[in-house]
């Protein structure tokens, strides 16, 4: 077997796959402003999980540019995001209630057109519910860490999920990664590198944050403690 495609062509067990997700589900509590803007919005801004392909752009209601962003927290930077990049349009997903209800509260607010949220594990959205070639970037920012080395295997950003998104994301496409872990760092830098013929690095290594990033409260606070951030920016070939 070719080296280069060693990771692009292994065959993962079923029961490997399936163990994926793409979040540690936290409990917190639901604000009555919070519930209140997803009993009001999500006709128009929620789309409710399938098992079956979706047409992205009926969702949307327009052709334009599709980016899939995972796990948006309490939604602050996605709606910036959004609102930086107007004419490109935002699939949201989270499992964290408070913060399904902050964005669609924020998106309200804000009268932001160009996000629709998903509160649902991203594993099986990205493996039940997308079309392949049906996005023009990914986005994964700051996932749960389970920070010590011993956990890498329960880490979003591995080999079997990278497998999943590749299909998924057209040709000239891009992954956008950010954590402020440094060995998941190192981590996201050796998986998304172990795709040498399917994906493009635009730095030698780690990214300059693209301006379309803005900086987290949590982020500016980190680094003024002296704490490292990292972004990956790769192109599908």
């Amino acid at each position: 077997m070719n080296q280069e495609n060693k990771h692009s062509e292994i065959n993962v067990p079923e029961e490997h796959r399936r163990s994926i997700k793409s979040f540690v589900l936290r409990q917190g509590h639901m604000t009555a402003a919070q519930q209140k803007a997803i009993d009001d919005n999500w006709q128009k801004l929620g789309i409710d999980f399938q098992a079956a392909l979706i047409d992205l752009n009926k969702h949307f209601e327009r052709p334009n540019p599709k980016i899939l962003e995972i796990g948006f927290g309490m939604g602050v930077a996605t709606a910036e995001i959004a609102q930086r990049l107007p004419d490109k349009d935002f699939l949201a997903i989270d499992v964290h209630g408070p913060g399904v209800g902050n964005l669609c509260k924020l998106i309200s607010e804000q009268n932001i057109n160009n996000i629709r949220v998903m509160r649902h594990d991203a594993v099986e959205v990205v493996e039940q519910m997308l079309p392949d070639a049906s996005l023009d970037g990914i986005h994964i920012f700051f996932p749960d860490p389970w920070h010590k080395k011993r956990h890498n295997k329960r880490r979003l950003i591995q080999i079997p999920f990278v497998q999943k998104l590749l299909p998924k994301l057209k040709q000239g496409g891009y992954i956008h990664l950010a954590t402020d872990w440094e060995e998941y760092a190192i981590q996201m830098l050796e998986v998304l590198s172990s795709f040498p013929n399917e994906l493009q690095n635009t730095a030698a290594d780690y990214a300059p944050t693209p301006d379309y990033r803005p900086e987290t409260k949590f982020e500016a606070r980190g680094k003024r403690l002296g704490h490292g951030v990292w972004d990956l920016v790769f192109i599908k070939k």
